[in-house]
């Protein structure tokens, strides 16, 4: 399976965007993905998870209430609409899929990665 994530850019604090990331070469219908984030000299971070079915979603602290991920119908493709971005949200963003660690936050976890999508967030 690879996963190709897309949808990063460039974008004033304050803004919004919606990355997506989607499967090819296989499918995720039965994976639970994450999207992680990792800023130059920082160490990669959880930021949000969704089940399969995906009746289950966690969010990192830092992007609760503007952050929301989802996954299409077909469960082969998941977004993650980011509003009110600061700054600190500047990061390239992965996204992941793990077939059995269900929604967690630890990134080792996670069997297939994607390329990642640079988001910046200008003040």
């Amino acid at each position: 399976v690879q996963l190709q994530a897309f949808g990063g850019g460039l974008v004033q604090a304050g803004g919004f965007l919606r990355l997506s990331c989607a499967a090819s070469g296989g499918t995720v219908s039965r994976h639970h993905m994450g999207w992680f984030r990792q800023a130059p000299g920082k160490e990669r971070e959880f930021v949000a998870a969704i089940s399969w079915n995906p009746a289950s979603k966690e969010y990192a602290d830092s992007v609760k209430g503007r952050f929301t991920i989802s996954r299409s119908a077909n469960k082969n493709t998941v977004y993650l609409q980011m509003n009110s971005l600061k700054p600190e949200d500047t990061a390239v963003y992965y996204c992941a899929a793990n077939e059995y660690g269900s929604t967690t936050y630890v990134y080792a976890v996670y069997e297939y990665w994607g390329q990642g999508t640079q988001v910046t967030v200008s003040s």
